[in-house]
């Protein structure tokens, strides 16, 4: 009941609340944007949703326009290459990730739930399955971001999101939502560039 109706009502609720407040704020971040580097605002990425069904999410460009694409950036080795200025700002305060509300909004992403994966990071797929964790909606924050981020294995981070499928609840999206707010003020677990795994 919660996961298939209450769940998707808080996400569209909260996300075209936040869109509404946020516009303004967004509106300037991409102005800044604009200002700091030639390029787009909003670099879309191929992820994995629902069911293994791919999409693009959106992000605000923090990076120059020739960084490699399909990479996560922890794993560059030097990604201060490649980062803008304004984009080590938006990185480090998470901001960058306020346009994935119109994922949410869509349906594509939760408020909370596993973080999507790369279409071509087979390895963390091929581990989720193993836990069911492919079989819902990815989120904008989950349980493996309050409990490392970047700094877990494949393996360990695939099994915290085992761990969210398993608890899914009410109770904990909640969680995950206050545990996130607590990360992002204490920037704890962000890792850039694979030197510093």
């Amino acid at each position: 009941m919660y996961q298939k109706y209450i769940k998707r009502l808080i996400d569209i609720v909260l996300s075209g609340i936040g869109l509404a407040v946020l516009l303004v704020p967004m509106l300037v971040i991409a102005l800044i944007i604009k200002l700091d580097s030639k390029g787009p605002v909003f670099f879309w990425q191929k992820r994995v949703g629902l069911n293994k069904k791919t999409f693009m999410m959106p992000k605000f460009r923090s990076m120059r326009t020739d960084a490699p694409a399909n990479m996560p950036t922890h794993l560059l080795n030097d990604p201060e290459v490649w980062i803008t200025k304004v984009g080590k700002l938006l990185r480090k305060t998470s901001l960058d990730e306020l346009p994935q509300l119109i994922s949410i909004f869509k349906g594509d992403m939760s408020i909370i739930g596993p973080r999507p994966a790369l279409w071509n990071q087979y390895d963390l797929l091929e581990e989720r399955d193993k836990y069911g964790a492919n079989d819902i909606r990815p989120g904008l924050t989950g349980w493996a971001q309050i409990n490392g981020r970047d700094e877990l294995p494949i393996d360990v981070k695939a099994k915290y999101d085992g761990e969210y499928v398993k608890n899914l609840s009410f109770s904990m999206d909640v969680k995950c939502f206050f545990g996130t707010i607590i990360k992002v003020i204490k920037h704890d677990g962000v890792v850039e560039g694979a030197a510093k795994k």
